[in-house]
């Protein structure tokens, strides 16, 4: 693999652009790999570089039904933070971010990773002291955050209405090395440098089944034919439930839709993340000057990847109380991705009942600023078989056995 550089970028343009190569390869299926990974977004891509990178595998290929990072990984609204209440999520989370921190330089490509901090904003007293409690949290776990004050609040987000009729701001969870990353750069850096470790990228292979014999693992059925593994990551998020049903177990895990939309572009307003978890709202403004929104989860199950009226209504509505400059403003685009919710909105990190079946689901709305941290503790799933510290608390065991990972109760919002 050519390394991306100013001087590469500098002999490209006198030779007219003609020798840049294609980033990753494209190549046919083999019969058999030592892992298959089903799912080339960025939890998937993740996972198979680092068991390249941390435990020497290699043998992998990484199966597709559409086209790399089409799923959620390009259907989010970048956002990057570790300032969650739980130990588990704080310490997954945190690895993740201090790996964006450096995932441009590790793997070659600008991801645009920009540490431009993250606001969670106070609108209660209820949430002034849950957030106050997060910070105590944050502080034992190692996490850099903050609670301050709206003065401070106002001088990071200088159009911003701290003194809302419905909901004044009380103050903020401020994370100041939190920020955001080009979703789809991320993917493509992960794709790169997995096809330069040999690693087989599958686009448009869909898998319709997978085989087994005796309680183990064989491989997966494909639409474009079958394709033998020692051992399978199941890493496909909004779809999780249906691979494992074709594996013969269930998940206790839900699939809704999510939606996003931008603005039209604008001059810079707004250089922070700021999210409004008591009306369910967040905003940051994208480096075209778009402004970037957010807002909850669809309240039925369902599988579509489109936006609806009814919350473009409810999440602009509480928007533009607290940012009444957006008012004007008209929508771009709008969209949806699929995401799997568990009971206590945490992720599953496991083995499943299928032995040399692994499961990565349940990230829910929170899954790309995950992606690093995600991959990092399934690559060490899948390579010893037996979870690391970063997997051990995510077990798929502990619905069973009682022991959640509350993040929804703790935090008002699982984003």
């Amino acid at each position: 693999m050519r390394r991306y550089s100013a001087f590469a970028i500098a002999r490209e343009a006198v030779r007219y652009h003609q020798g840049w190569e294609r980033a990753w390869r494209s190549p046919a299926p083999r019969p058999a790999y030592e892992v298959v990974v089903v799912g080339a977004g960025g939890h998937g891509l993740a996972t198979a570089y680092y068991l390249a990178r941390n435990h020497g595998i290699t043998d992998v290929a990484v199966l597709e039904k559409g086209w790399l990072g089409g799923g959620n990984t390009g259907r989010n609204t970048t956002i990057i933070r570790s300032n969650y209440l739980q130990d588990p999520s704080a310490a997954i989370y945190e690895k993740a971010r201090s790996l964006y921190e450096t995932m441009s330089r590790d793997l070659n490509m600008n991801v645009m990773f920009s540490p431009r901090g993250v606001l969670m904003l106070a609108q209660t007293e209820h949430e002034k002291r849950g957030y106050l409690r997060t910070a105590h949290a944050n502080r034992l776990q190692g996490v850099a955050t903050e609670f301050i004050g709206p003065e401070r609040v106002k001088e990071l987000v200088p159009i911003i209405n701290v003194s809302g009729p419905r909901y004044p701001v009380l103050g903020a969870l401020w994370q100041p090395r939190g920020g955001t990353a080009r979703h789809d750069a991320v993917a493509w850096a992960y794709a790169r440098a997995c096809s330069a470790m040999g690693i087989d990228i599958i686009q448009r292979c869909e898998v319709t089944g997978i085989t087994q014999e005796r309680g183990r693992v064989t491989g997966v059925e494909t639409t474009r034919g079958h394709i033998g593994a020692k051992k399978l990551a199941i890493v496909v998020a909004g779809h999780s439930g249906v691979l494992a049903e074709m594996a013969g177990f269930r998940l206790p895990i839900e699939s809704v839709a999510l939606q996003a939309l931008v603005s039209e572009p604008i001059k810079p307003a707004i250089d922070v993340v700021v999210m409004a978890n008591t009306v369910h709202g967040y905003m940051s403004q994208s480096d075209k000057g778009e402004l970037v929104i957010g807002g909850g989860a669809d309240g039925y199950n369902n599988y579509t990847q489109r936006g609806s009226f009814h919350h473009i209504e409810e999440t602009v509505r509480a928007l533009v109380e607290t940012f009444p400059i957006i008012s004007r403003l008209r929508m771009m685009r709008q969209w949806g991705g699929i995401v799997d919710m568990t009971g206590d909105r945490s992720p599953i990190l496991s083995k499943t009942p299928l032995e040399g079946c692994y499961i990565n689901a349940g990230w829910g709305t929170g899954g790309f600023k995950s992606i690093p941290g995600s991959g990092w503790a399934m690559a060490e799933l899948v390579a010893k078989d037996a979870p690391g510290p970063l997997a051990a608390p995510f077990g798929l065991e502990r619905f069973r056995e009682g022991r959640f990972i509350d993040e929804s109760v703790a935090a008002g919002v699982a984003h």
